[in-house]
């Protein structure tokens, strides 16, 4: 009966404290995951006040958390989306990881650092310091509203990648102690007759299971932690780890439409899990020598320099210009939380020293931090090395090519033959711009050979030019990649992104410069609120639109006239 009481004390005060110290971490926005640790930290004996010292509690509360996190991270792993990514994202999730391994593992040897010495701690540097985290990364990318853009969706594609490599290496981490390849290959063997087995139960019988019980939130939640540990229990009979089963358990739900309203009943429980997950991770946590801190700074900066090395130069290769390159390899930059899980796990298969998974911990700590900046900041710091490398040559092609659009009749510069020039210029290729070209291409097809739309996204050329309109590079919050696309002799110019999507400008310091860069133009900007819209018609705008305004307009005059009709 002690034991039980100082298991729920235990528990308590780690729910008690992680929400006290991620309340404090917001406030400083700074990652939840952040509040989580120190919480351990100062709960446990290492470094805080030994609140927690029971050492079993630690590791059930550990245990358990692992196993449900992992559960939830394979619900957001849907290997059909993953199918749909195309070619592009399948080389881009392949080649960042592989070559990030090889990258580090080669070169960490020759840094002189004070450790990675052990048989196995190299090969745990390299694959720890080749994942992201997707905690981190999607959270703040939907604080940012950026992660719908290009280069937000390049960054939830590699992370889905990663997920994969973490389960893979995961899978045979058991064998490292004896890496014979024909014991490898039974356990990637066994993993695959699992994955099978699992979707075909989850398909045939669970998908019946959860539509008897629909009506029951409570059942679907309980059916689905029975789900998790069923394959968790069978995962450990045939060889596998438990948290290589939950992994398993979750894919096979988020494969089948039902998926997402298990996500949806699992959110609060899988809050409670991870909080108890790091909170256990920082009980752990050994005060952080000089030593330990210089090491890990030393590995933080390794791991940026890898991720933009693996991940900028492909996405340029491929067409997905610059700047997605270096935003994507910048939105990554951080340790992922799988990487302190296959740290613990080889912790328990003895492949790793204490002092390594202190030192990686605290990299991700700091990492952490570090990355709230890198990605609040990305666009501006993008930029920068945009420029950069602009010195040696590299460059998106289309910024110049095909985009000097100002019409001099005579010359045949705008003009296409046929009298009409680009005189119409749509700023930024966003939902309302595309629900415009929609609009356009049914109703006034003829208008498309006067509409250039300027936008810093490339991917949308081939599909713009297919369609008859003219696409220009355009970085709007740099004024001088606009003075090149024509709007001297503009008659219409048209943002279509409103101040909560614009990055690192605004609409009010937009019409400033387009005054003076297209002073005959009729200026039209997209605004969030009615009164800033007033304010920018007063300070020149032809018309300032508002998305909010006219969807109630239209709701409006759809209900009063439904209602007039019955």
């Amino acid at each position: 009966m002690h034991g039980e009481e100082s298991l729920l004390t235990d528990i308590g005060l780690s729910i008690v404290f992680a929400t006290i110290l991620s309340h404090i971490a917001r406030v400083l926005k700074q990652p939840l995951i952040l509040g989580y640790i120190i919480a351990g930290a100062v709960l446990g004996k290492e470094m805080g006040f030994g609140y927690v010292t029971n050492e079993a509690s630690i590791e059930l509360i550990s245990e358990i958390g692992l196993i449900l996190l992992l559960f939830i991270i394979g619900l957001e792993i849907n290997l059909a989306e993953l199918a749909k990514m195309g070619k592009a994202m399948f080389l881009l999730g392949i080649l960042q990881f592989t070559l990030s391994v090889g990258f580090v593992y080669s070169v960490f040897p020759f840094l002189g650092l004070p450790i990675g010495t052990e048989r196995f701690d190299l090969l745990y540097i390299a694959v720890a310091l080749s994942l992201s985290s997707t905690l981190i990364v999607v959270k703040l990318l939907q604080d940012k509203v950026e992660i719908n853009t290009l280069s937000g969706k390049l960054t939830v594609g590699v992370l889905v990648f990663q997920d994969i490599w973490a389960i893979l290496f995961m899978g045979v981490q058991p064998n490292l102690n004896n890496p014979e390849i024909l014991k490898i290959l039974t356990s990637v063997g066994i993993i695959v007759i699992l994955i099978a087995v699992s979707f075909s139960v989850s398909k045939y019988v669970l998908a019946r299971l959860y539509k008897a019980c629909a009506s029951s939130p409570e059942l679907i939640l309980l059916t689905s932690i029975m789900w998790c540990f069923l394959i968790c229990g069978v995962a450990g009979e045939v060889g596998l780890s438990k948290e290589m089963g939950a992994l398993v358990a979750g894919m096979s739900i988020a494969a089948f439409p039902y998926g997402a309203d298990v996500i949806s009943k699992l959110i609060g429980i899988r809050d409670f899990f991870v909080t108890l997950f790091f909170v256990a991770l920082g009980l752990k946590v050994p005060l952080p020598s000089l030593e330990v801190i210089g090491i890990s700074m030393a590995i933080i900066a390794i791991m940026l320099v890898v991720r933009i090395l693996t991940v900028a130069p492909i996405i340029i290769k491929l067409g997905k210009g610059v700047r997605n390159g270096f935003l994507t390899g910048l939105n990554l930059a951080q340790i992922s939380e799988f990487s302190l899980v296959i740290l613990a796990l080889g912790a328990g298969f003895e492949h790793v020293t204490p002092k390594l998974q202190a030192v990686i911990l605290t990299s991700t700590i700091i990492a952490s931090v570090l990355s709230t900046y890198i990605i609040l900041f990305n666009h501006q710091i993008a930029a920068s090395l945009e420029k950069l490398v602009a010195k040696f040559g590299i460059t998106d092609a289309d910024k110049t090519g095909g985009a000097t659009t100002k019409p001099e009749h005579g010359s045949g510069h705008g003009d296409h033959g046929d009298g009409m020039v680009r005189d119409i210029i749509i700023l930024g290729y966003f939902r309302i711009a595309r629900a415009f070209v929609s609009y356009l291409e049914d109703l006034s097809p003829s208008l498309i050979k006067r509409i250039i739309i300027a936008d810093y996204n490339p991917a949308f050329k081939e599909e713009l030019t297919k369609k008859g309109f003219q696409w220009a590079y355009a970085d709007l919050a740099h004024p001088e990649s606009l003075s090149h696309i024509g709007l001297h002799d503009a008659s219409m110019v048209v943002c279509t992104i409103s101040d909560s999507f614009l990055k690192g400008t605004n609409n009010s310091r937009l019409l400033s410069t387009l005054s003076k860069l297209a002073p005959n133009a009729k200026i039209i900007l997209t605004g969030d609120e009615p009164d800033e819209a007033k304010k920018l018609v007063t300070a020149g705008a032809q018309k300032v639109v508002v998305p909010g305004v006219i969807t109630g307009e239209f709701l409006y005059d759809y209900i009063t006239s439904g209602m007039r009709t019955n």
